[in-house]
């Protein structure tokens, strides 16, 4: 599938690496004429419009939102995102609480391996923030292994983060999105309970680089069963885009959807 729409992208607003001016070019290179930014919990200060131009490529403006549910966490895509003074409110509550559980995490892991880490504790600090730092640091401890023995779900370093209802984050999306898709539904414990929020729900993420075999044919049952759009993205947190996404066709009905660019 030629993938023309990456709708699932994060910057150095969160966690990711590419900043909104090098969007562009990091589209050119992957063949891709649109990207949404999917920033976690954050919405990026640099776009101040729901849909943009930037250098002829279209730039959606879009939030990854974390919440919770009765069978665990899972994540909300936000798409052709305007502010509202409650997800304003809530997001600056969320990220007022991202750059403490970030400050606790780095000091019990200097504690554990008595090095000094190297953190800038601002908005869109989040666990890769911490990890980029251990392996930086003078531990024999590399990214991956920052995860799996210290600040992964289950280490002794890790701290949870407060995050929203799954009720209130419906809310807040539905007043403040032109699309509310669940992103990445094969990646939750309990895949099926993610999948039964789709009546509240305008889309899934269809497409989704897993690394293994999913069942997509059970995702195209439930898009077709509620009349929902496909939406899909690389889940990028590099400069490598277009590793999944939208067909031209497919982001077609999505753009129907959304604000028109300005720009």
């Amino acid at each position: 599938m030629d993938v023309v729409a990456d709708l699932h992208v994060h910057t150095t607003a969160s966690d990711g690496r590419l900043t909104v001016p090098e969007l562009p070019a990091a589209a050119r290179r992957a063949g891709v004429d649109v990207v949404a930014v999917t920033d976690h919990d954050r919405l990026h200060p640099d776009l101040d419009a729901p849909v943009t131009t930037r250098d002829d490529v279209t730039v959606i403006h879009g939030i990854e939102l974390q919440v919770e549910t009765a069978t665990g966490r899972i994540d909300l895509l936000g798409y052709g995102v305007r502010e509202t003074p409650a997800l304003r409110a809530e997001l600056d509550r969320l990220q007022t609480d991202r750059i403490e559980r970030a400050r606790r995490m780095a000091e019990r892991v200097e504690d554990r391996l008595d090095v000094s880490l190297d953190v800038t504790f601002e908005a869109g600090v989040g666990r890769p923030h911490v990890a980029r730092a251990v392996d930086a640091s003078d531990a024999d401890c590399d990214y991956a292994g920052a995860f799996e023995r210290f600040i992964g779900d289950d280490g002794p370093c890790y701290v949870s983060r407060s995050v929203p209802s799954v009720e209130r984050g419906l809310d807040l999306l539905a007043d403040a999105a032109a699309v509310v898709s669940l992103a990445h539904p094969f990646r939750y414990a309990d895949s099926e309970a993610a999948l039964d929020l789709a009546p509240h729900l305008d889309g899934i993420e269809r497409y989704y680089p897993y690394g293994r075999p999913v069942d997509e044919a059970q995702l195209d049952a439930v898009i077709e069963r509620h009349d929902l759009l496909a939406t899909g993205g690389s889940d990028a947190h590099d400069g490598r885009l277009g590793l999944a996404g939208l067909d031209a066709d497919e982001y077609a009905r999505m753009a129907s959807r959304l604000p028109d660019a300005q720009g």
